[in-house]
């Protein structure tokens, strides 16, 4: 196991770190790197409990592919969020429908905020 340290420097989510941990199967490079984002986050592909929608980690993963380019798709999910593809639905719901209610809620849960019951870390 080892953890990546992501600090996007622009969109929702800038200024704030999330910690992703990596462990590598035994099977691997032919099996996708298990990533969990340790970090507690509002996002449409990363559910609460921090399982990562990412489609290199799962159907489009090919043992030519590294773990640069796993952290390259994580880094991509903070600039272009998909909401096609969510692990979150609400999230991915609120992004889709009302894109300034989903900056605040995100804003709400960078300094700390409770969304739905959820306590989000004060993270900038």
């Amino acid at each position: 196991k080892f953890y990546v340290f992501v600090t996007p420097d622009s969109g929702f989510w800038k200024g704030a770190t999330y910690r992703f941990q990596f462990t590598i199967p035994g099977q691997y490079p032919h099996e996708a790197p298990k990533v969990l984002c340790q970090t507690r986050i509002y996002h449409p592909n990363i559910n609460l409990e921090g399982n990562v929608c990412l489609n290199i980690l799962r159907e489009d993963w090919k043992p030519v592919l590294d773990i640069n380019a796993v952290i390259y798709g994580l880094i991509y999910l903070f600039y272009e969020p998909n909401p096609d593809d969510p692990l979150n639905h609400e999230a991915a719901d609120l992004y889709r429908t009302n894109i300034a209610s989903f900056q605040r809620t995100v804003q709400r849960t960078l300094r700390g905020g409770t969304i739905q019951g959820v306590d989000f870390e004060r993270l900038v």
